[in-house]
């Protein structure tokens, strides 16, 4: 999720932990612990980009870094705040729910998380999009109303609660929207008598209405969208696979390495002399000209008997047309 979120819900966790005893230092070291595990994005700076997107939630978002984490930040913060005499304990309590709530979060959405680093197990249910105002700003109000609060406050902590209990409550909604929005598109593909072999689903950004599709068939990927308010049939768009076109190049580790991050879902192509690898999991993005490009593209080029990957630089986006976009297409088709 965005940084905020993570931000708010670490704050959120500290509270809950040791907010009776602490007060607003509790949301602070929270929120501190809550960003923590993305600070692996540095890593990037310093190596190829395959390798940073293998970096990214990875070890800094397992339970084992947790684990390891939490007694050494617990054992820092109380040397620092060695007045309020509280032992490492209850530091490295409030550090590891700070630490280990951030990957768990992450697992609910596209990118997903390594939670159980080192074993090759990654995690993403694809239910919530990286920013959901749904999600954050109900959890955002509540967690700013405890800030004003006295230290012992029972409304404090029942504010605290709510906000928690709220976004955890809507977390487990996205499952259900997910469910029925797979539902209506394998039911769609059934009643237009399109064979397939996989189908997967996630949210369109900013909501949980309009789900985006990549359907798997023998020679090509389908991509569709569909909201709750459709009551047209689905249109789905198809994009030839053509391996047979990249096989050269699929022998590469580098190029294996990105197949592996895609998780399959990924088509190679050649436009102009130059090859992308475009990774099909996080959809297209429409152009006012009526075209669009795929969110993450990466330039294949071959270097000293070894296939280089650099990501295609996000070219400028419309915003306003984008978010009318989405806004038309999520009243339904």
């Amino acid at each position: 999720m965005d940084s905020l979120t993570q931000v708010v819900l670490g704050a959120a966790v500290g509270e809950a932990v040791l907010g009776k005893k602490i007060g607003n230092k509790a949301l602070l070291y929270g929120a501190i612990g809550g960003t923590i595990p993305d600070l692996d994005v540095f890593l990037g700076l310093f190596t190829d980009t395959i390798t940073a997107i293998e970096l990214h939630r990875g070890f800094s978002h397992s339970i084992l870094f947790s684990v390891i984490m939490a007694p050494l930040l617990g054992w820092l913060v109380n040397k620092i705040e060695r007045s309020r005499n509280l032992g490492w304990q209850p530091w490295a309590k409030l550090f590891f729910w700070s630490l280990i709530t951030h990957p768990i979060l992450d697992a609910f959405t596209t990118w997903g998380t390594q939670l159980f680093w080192p074993f090759n197990i990654k995690m993403a249910f694809n239910s919530i999009f990286v920013v959901d105002p749904l999600y954050t700003l109900p959890f955002l109000f509540c967690c700013i109303t405890v800030l004003f609060c006295k230290r012992t406050s029972k409304l404090r902590r029942r504010f605290n609660r709510f906000g928690l209990i709220i976004s955890t409550s809507y977390l487990f909604c996205t499952l259900i929207l997910k469910s029925l929005a797979y539902k209506k598109i394998e039911s769609e593909l059934k009643n237009q008598g399109i064979e397939y072999t996989t189908i997967s689903t996630r949210p369109s950004p900013l909501n949980t209405i309009l789900w985006n599709a990549n359907i798997d068939t023998k020679e090509n990927y389908l991509i569709t969208d569909y909201s709750f308010f459709d009551t047209q049939p689905l249109k789905f768009k198809k994009y030839p696979k053509h391996r047979e076109k990249s096989e050269a190049l699929i022998k590469y580790l580098n190029v294996q390495r990105l197949i592996n991050i895609s998780e399959g879902w990924y088509i190679i192509e050649q436009k102009e002399d130059q090859w992308y690898f475009n990774d099909l999991r996080f959809g297209l993005i429409p152009r006012e000209d009526g075209s669009s490009f795929f969110t993450f593209s990466y330039y294949l080029k071959e270097k000293k008997g070894e296939i280089q990957a650099t990501e295609v630089p996000k070219t400028k986006r419309e915003a306003k047309f984008l978010m009318q976009r989405l806004w038309h297409r999520i009243k339904g088709n």
